[in-house]
């Protein structure tokens, strides 16, 4: 495949074929690197047991402790997902039972990622972002279990890392947790100030759709200080 693309390339010239051989390469870069980054039976004791990983079980702690051999590997860019958070229908001791459990599997493994990437030096050129794209209402919602449901009006998220502020709680809700009432943080907001500590600036940083420049915040977002070193 890539003779051909090399000879379509010389008789062309297409730069689009160049970029086409180039992700081709680093697809199979990634391949090939792949079963050894992914081997977690060479980490030391004393790391598997901070991040409570177990080689060859899946588990959130596995996926943090990967994501740091990724960090180190250089990628650029790591996302650990996790799942089962939309308790709707979980009223009373069931709703506190699975948010227990929840938890739980996420708690050691993040506090983890964090401290092995700052004991490693890491963190100061890594920013980790932990967060949803919604929190939870404070009031049940009107089901047969009485669970709680999305609220995108407020909510919780943390940070660590590369230029980010440490050891600080910033914004404030109301008294029953509905709305911000101080140091209100927009997503686009969010999306600035992370632009900025890449080393990026969203109001001249533009892609281009359709004959029309964007931003990647469009019209919107401001620096937030507070959230910066």
């Amino acid at each position: 495949m890539n003779d051909l693309n090399q000879l379509r390339l010389t008789a062309t010239g297409d730069p689009e074929i160049a970029t086409r051989i180039a992700s081709y390469e680093m697809a199979y870069r990634m391949q090939s690197s792949a079963p050894e980054l992914m081997d977690l039976k060479g980490e030391t004791k004393e790391t598997l047991e901070l991040y409570g990983a177990e080689p060859g079980k899946p588990s959130f702690a596995n996926n943090c402790l990967l994501a740091r051999r990724l960090v180190e590997k250089g990628v650029r860019f790591v996302q650990l997902y996790h799942t089962d958070w939309d308790h709707h229908g979980n009223a009373g001791t069931e709703l506190g039972k699975s948010l227990d459990e929840r938890c739980a599997e996420v708690d050691k493994g993040c506090a983890a990622l964090v401290q092995d990437l700052k004991r490693r030096g890491l963190l100061e050129d890594t920013i980790v972002m932990w967060g949803g794209e919604f929190g939870r209402t404070p009031q049940g919602e009107g089901r047969e279990l009485m669970g709680r449901d999305h609220h995108i009006e407020a909510f919780t998220m943390w940070f660590a890392g590369g230029g980010i502020k440490p050891g600080q709680t910033i914004g404030e809700t109301d008294e029953i947790g509905y709305n911000v009432v101080r140091d209100r943080l927009h997503m686009h907001d969010l999306h600035a100030t992370l632009l900025h500590l890449l080393g990026m600036d969203h109001l001249k940083l533009t892609y281009r759709v359709q004959g029309r420049d964007f931003r990647l915040t469009d019209v919107h977002g401001q620096l937030f200080p507070k959230l910066m070193a």
